[in-house]
């Protein structure tokens, strides 16, 4: 599976009441960094079905970066049950975002 485009349309159905952890990866087309996470992040998407992978394009999704406090990314936010369980900023290698789940 791979990562899901999460928007407002989209937010509570696939991240609120995901019956999954979800991870969500804030970035942006023409930030660096972002680029080298997006690979790792939706090789977790492909490798991890026990979890939900959704990416949130913050040029587009600027309300959602916000109620997320959003202020540097990548911003990796970990959900469970409607509630941030973990949150990391800035590029991270395979390991360390796993680590997050």
């Amino acid at each position: 599976m791979s990562a899901l485009n999460i928007n407002s349309a989209n937010f509570a159905a696939e991240v609120m009441n995901s019956d999954r952890p979800v991870l969500l990866d804030f970035w942006a087309p023409w930030c660096g960094p972002c680029r080298m996470v997006a690979p790792i992040v939706e090789e977790i998407a492909a490798e991890r079905p026990d979890i939900k992978v959704g990416k949130v394009n913050v040029d587009e999704q600027p309300e959602l970066a916000r109620q997320f406090g959003v202020s540097s990314i990548p911003t990796l936010v970990v959900m469970k049950e409607g509630r941030i369980t973990n949150q990391a900023m800035g590029a991270r290698p395979k390991s360390q975002i796993l680590a997050l789940l």
